[in-house]
């Protein structure tokens, strides 16, 4: 702020900052607000193969869902080596977890398989009120 002690009546060349300034400083807040601080992301999870070989007692309360290649038709899906129809896995999920209170639910895809076929029974696991939802991969089974 110049002061003068006389009246040039002439124009003055300096920017006024402070209007910017205050701009800037709303935009910044809004963009802080906006931006979100920690990224969201899909929580997987995976099953580890077993520390040691020697103790391969299956456990009755796995639930693995496998979904079977047969050629150019439809897939063939199983529930714990239990053949069903497409239309069947729903009700039969839900009658399994409605008793449980760990909702676990492992889905092993063929590998000659669409997603989308692996995915619908993804689906049907969300529906039946399954929690926690793995894939068993080739590695995965191999034990690596």
């Amino acid at each position: 702020m110049g002061m003068s002690a006389g009246s040039s009546g002439g124009a003055v060349s300096e920017i006024n900052v402070t209007p910017l300034i205050d701009v800037l400083l709303v935009l910044l807040i809004i963009f802080m607000v906006i931006v979100p601080v920690t990224p969201k992301g899909l929580d997987a999870l995976v099953p580890q193969p077993p520390k040691n070989k020697t103790n391969d007692t299956p456990n009755d309360r796995t639930i693995v869902v496998q979904v079977l290649s047969n050629g150019a038709g439809a897939p063939s899906y199983k529930i714990n080596d239990t053949s069903f129809n497409k239309q069947d896995i729903e009700p039969k999920l839900v009658e399994i977890f409605s008793a449980r209170q760990e909702k676990v639910m492992f889905v092993k895809g063929d590998k000659d398989l669409d997603f989308s076929k692996v995915a619908e029974v993804i689906d049907f696991g969300h529906q039946a009120g399954v929690d926690n939802i793995g894939l068993i991969t080739p590695r995965v089974e191999a034990g690596q």
